[in-house]
């Protein structure tokens, strides 16, 4: 793990030539599965592990925050209900996945005696991002006002994921919200527009002006900001594109380059107990 290494860190950006690019090279800017030769094999042993979890372990699943659908959340109590809570958002940009598929991440702060939430969003094209965006304050709305009766109380730490990255950090001034932990994020819209992954999402003009973090006034609280080094290089640049603004606005939060890690195992350093980004969550509460 390199903290706050940038400078010599950082890809070419395939988005300083957006013009000329095709289309082809445009989707690929942004496709992780495609990138990623056995994401395949990765993505089937993630989701077996979580089904598998997710029926052993201490929970309490399916509780509902939220009129549709997909508005639930999962809580995994951990054994003192003061304990930190680490919430946790899924990837999937936005129009897949779902929080079942995510319960293997739950042993990592677990073993350091943390609960851990996971909640489920709505997913494009059904609902449009602006609507994602504002569920996730519903959840943790629900959260702060539900999680004691179901032994979770403690201070909380809001993470994501991919998409869930980017749900994270235009979350992170909720009151409830102690730090955050973006992984993987997407916070520049307006390219994502450009390929094929605009089919489902649809996005607008204004939605790119008011959920783009790169384009918002920084949030003066605690967010690390987490990539693997062999992430595609427009996920990386927005990464470090992100700190960068935020260092020169003063606020608190590291750069933290997983070395060796793709988009797909960098879950590894959440889902170990010794993980670099456990290690970072917890000392988010520091």
């Amino acid at each position: 793990m390199l903290e706050n290494a940038h400078s010599t860190g950082r890809p070419l950006d395939p988005r300083s030539a957006w013009s000329g690019l095709s289309q082809a090279e445009r989707d690929a800017a942004y496709d992780n599965n495609a990138a990623v030769k056995n994401s395949t094999a990765l993505i089937a042993e993630r989701n077996e592990a979580s089904s598998r979890l997710r029926s052993t372990l201490k929970s309490h699943l399916d509780l509902a925050y939220g009129q549709r659908a997909n508005n639930k959340i999962d809580l995994y109590p951990a054994a003192r209900p003061e304990a930190p809570c680490l919430v946790f958002l899924h990837g999937g940009y936005w129009q897949r996945n779902s929080r079942e598929l995510f319960a293997m991440l739950v042993e990592g702060v677990a073993a350091h005696g943390w609960s851990v939430a996971i909640p489920g969003y709505s997913l494009a094209p059904e609902v449009s991002v602006t609507d994602i965006v504002a569920e996730v304050p519903r959840a943790l709305d629900w959260l702060a006002a539900n999680g004691a009766s179901y032994g979770v109380a403690g201070p909380v730490v809001l993470s994501g994921w991919s998409a869930g990255a980017h749900l994270a950090a235009m979350a992170l001034n909720h009151p409830s919200v102690h730090a955050g932990l973006a992984i993987s994020g997407v916070y520049e819209l307006a390219p994502i527009r450009d390929t094929g992954l605009n089919n489902a999402l649809k996005l607008t003009d204004e939605e790119i002006a008011a959920l783009s973090p790169l384009r918002l006034p920084v949030i003066q609280k605690r967010l690390d900001i987490a990539y693997g080094s062999n992430e595609l290089p427009a996920l990386v640049c927005d990464s470090i594109n992100l700190f960068d603004k935020r260092v020169a606005a003063g606020a608190p939060g590291k750069l933290i380059s997983v070395e060796g890690a793709d988009h797909f195992t960098i879950l590894e350093a959440l889902r170990r107990p010794d993980g670099v980004l456990v290690e970072a969550a917890r000392r988010l509460l520091d």
